[in-house]
């Protein structure tokens, strides 16, 4: 029997040749992130930034190190595509609220902590309604009334407004910055970059080449 490449494979195949081009090794990006009930696993995802450096060491803030091309993949969603991995080894789903930061953890309420009892998802609601443009104690509302509500049918109608939104371009950044603000529970937010904390934190494990 005849078994054909996955459709998107070409798609996945020219991505990781124009990153390894344009960015160099590694072509993807993994870092721990919470699971359902907050248990850790390893996220894969497209590389979009640069490893450029201040002169005294630290990483340049996100805005200076995403590259052209990595607001291109980002715009278009066709970073997260190695997420599938994820998706069928189990740790994620297609549908359900983002994995984000093992540290954001002990900063969640109560409430907000309800967004870990399902798996996390590739897309979700609150990315249909504002992504990275919602303030953060409104993506949580929207991921917590995403919990209580899944269905299939829900998860259908988050799919297929998926694929508007991402052809549409719509809330990939906020104003002035190339990724989302960093979470800082009670505190309150400022305009500093989630890459202005130390490396150390950021909980990376590994990368392919």
């Amino acid at each position: 029997m005849r078994h054909e490449a996955p459709r998107d494979a070409p798609l996945l195949g020219v991505t990781a040749v124009a990153i390894r081009l344009v960015l160099g090794r590694p072509v993807i990006f993994a870092q721990r992130r919470p699971g359902r009930h907050g248990r850790p696993f390893v996220l894969y995802k497209f590389r979009t930034m640069s490893g450029a450096r201040a002169a005294d060491g630290p990483l340049l803030p996100d805005r200076e190190r995403l590259t052209r091309l990595g607001r291109l993949l980002r715009r278009t969603s066709v970073d997260e595509l190695p997420e599938l991995v994820n998706v069928i080894r189990g740790d994620m789903s297609l549908v359900g609220p983002r994995p984000l930061l093992m540290e954001y953890l002990p900063r969640y309420t109560r409430e907000q902590a309800g967004r870990h009892d399902v798996r996390p998802g590739i897309t979700g609601w609150a990315q249909l309604n504002g992504r990275n443009s919602l303030p953060w104690d409104r993506r949580f509302a929207l991921d917590v009334w995403y919990v209580e509500h899944q269905s299939f049918r829900l998860d259908t109608r988050i799919l297929l407004l998926t694929v508007w939104h991402a052809l549409a371009q719509v809330g990939v950044s906020q104003p002035g910055e190339g990724t989302e603000e960093h979470f800082r529970g009670n505190e309150t937010a400022t305009d500093a970059p989630a890459s202005s904390m130390p490396a150390s934190k950021m909980e990376e494990v590994h990368r392919w080449s």
